[in-house]
């Protein structure tokens, strides 16, 4: 099936040409559902999270991409990318949420190796400025996966990029037993 016809390439050209560059998963335990999760009730109880993703950047848009064939073999490749202005948004996004609930931003990225991760923290810092009484922190994405299930109270509002968010949005989905039981 070429990539071209399917369908996540039209949902990644609908999110990009009608901006659509916020994608906001709540993660809420409910009492009433605590037993679906599959992780401890001490864990999970009372977990109330908001990843904040951002949709229409990142290594699903970046250029160059693709397959070519080079000494002999063939050569996959991608490119993260991200502009100041989409991860600045995406940041104000975050940080005016987070003045709506429990004042903290946790900025998830891989700043210790991605140069693009480096912009992304710089980025958000910068813009944590306008935001004085939310607190912000910042986590590289393998080890927010892990505190995602270790201590996931820890966490109020979650901003990331858009692969780190595809992965952690669905993660913080077993919180609450299910994928299915998330609004998108």
């Amino acid at each position: 099936n070429p990539r071209e016809l399917r369908p996540e390439t039209g949902l990644l050209k609908m999110r990009k040409e009608l901006g659509l560059f916020a994608n906001l998963r709540p993660a809420t335990v409910l009492d009433q559902l605590i037993d679906a999760s599959t992780l401890k009730p001490e864990v999970v109880k009372g977990v109330d999270i908001m990843v904040v993703r951002e949709l229409t950047g990142d290594v699903y848009f970046g250029a160059p991409k693709g397959i070519e064939q080079k000494d002999g073999e063939r050569f996959g490749f991608n490119n993260m990318c991200y502009k100041e202005s989409e991860i600045r948004r995406i940041a104000k996004v975050a940080f005016d949420l987070a003045m709506k609930r429990g004042k903290k931003v946790c900025s998830v990225d891989k700043a210790n190796v991605l140069d693009v991760s480096q912009l992304w923290r710089d980025v958000v810092i910068e813009e944590s400025a306008n935001y004085p009484e939310v607190e912000l922190s910042h986590q590289y994405v393998d080890n927010a996966a892990m505190q995602l299930i270790r201590w996931p109270k820890q966490f109020d509002v979650m901003v990331t990029g858009n692969i780190f968010g595809d992965i952690l949005s669905d993660e913080a989905s077993m919180l609450v037993g299910s994928l299915g039981m998330l609004p998108s």
